[in-house]
């Protein structure tokens, strides 16, 4: 029986030949072969054009005269001038911006808070009757504003509460609270269920344990929840025209419905107006669009 040598010599002038794998050799896809990545890539192009294009016809729109708008709507402005944000100044629109600004950061500020304490123990602990009463929150996703602008007029001026901006944040928290809270409360299940047993176990309190370790994880949805909440007070048009009625506390949207007069607008003034109410919400999702995309995207990734 003959025995291997474990370490075998190798005879002087010899080359050991190693086999190497043949790397498997990339084959195109269908898709790239026909080229349908860059048909995708104008498709994409062409939208980004037809979200882009009417900012930029709007921002030159408020440097030219009304008249210079008709016979030259899609030129550059010959002779640039502030007259349209001068005279969309006169007409109203810092008092429609300060109200529309006093409506949003309120019910941004009750929207978020209400929702997040609503989610966690629906999400985080084990109280009785959850099912039910999460059943009985999202059931308001079921109602129309619309449906229900009779009723809530009649109570608004039961109570006092029409013609004020106060009526427009009770109801807009109140119809977007149950949609923020499924939104949060999806976020929240996704959290590992050890937080809550390691700070159980150093003597942290369901408060403490929210408050210091659950809320900080939930930034990205939180952050998305105000930007949504943002794009919802600031252009919501149906409520701010039922329940507001002096000109003094309307907001931008109904105020810019009302610059468009029967016989004649001032089109350069109501293109400055625009102008004006479109800068907050794209600074506000530039700033947040981080966030925004990761709150959204989160649960769906983990």
């Amino acid at each position: 029986m003959s025995v291997t040598d474990p370490n075998p010599t190798i005879p002087p002038g010899k080359r050991l030949k190693f086999r190497t794998a043949e790397m498997p050799k990339h084959k195109l896809s269908k898709g790239s072969k026909y080229g349908v990545r860059p048909l995708v890539w104008v498709l994409l192009g062409i939208l980004v054009v037809a979200v882009i294009y009417p900012l930029v016809w709007m921002i030159i729109g408020s440097f030219k005269a009304s008249q210079e708008i008709f016979n030259d709507p899609f030129g550059l402005p010959k002779n640039p001038s502030l007259d349209g944000y001068k005279g969309a100044v006169d007409q109203g629109v810092v008092g429609f911006f300060g109200n529309s600004l006093w409506v949003t950061v309120i019910s941004i500020v009750l929207v978020v808070v209400i929702s997040a304490f609503a989610a966690y123990p629906l999400s985080r602990l084990h109280i009785p009757f959850a099912g039910p009463v999460l059943m009985f929150i999202l059931g308001g996703l079921m109602l129309a504003p619309t449906v229900a602008l009779v009723p809530l007029f009649n109570l608004m001026s039961a109570i006092g509460l029409y013609d004020t901006r106060t009526a427009l944040v009770i109801l807009y928290v109140a119809f977007r609270v149950p949609f923020t809270t499924f939104l949060i409360r999806s976020y929240m299940i996704d959290l590992p269920g050890e937080l809550e047993e390691a700070a159980t176990l150093d003597g942290a309190s369901s408060w403490r344990t929210f408050w210091q370790i659950i809320l900080p994880l939930c930034k990205p949805i939180l952050a998305a929840a105000a930007v949504l909440q943002v794009i919802f007070s600031w252009n919501e048009f149906a409520f701010a025209l039922v329940f507001i009625d002096s000109p003094d506390k309307l907001t931008l949207p109904v105020g810019l419905a009302q610059m468009q007069g029967k016989l004649t607008t001032d089109w350069s003034a109501l293109f400055a107006a625009l102008v004006i109410a479109a800068i907050p919400v794209i600074i506000t999702f530039l700033l947040g669009q981080k966030q925004f995309v990761r709150g959204l995207t989160a649960g769906s990734s983990k």
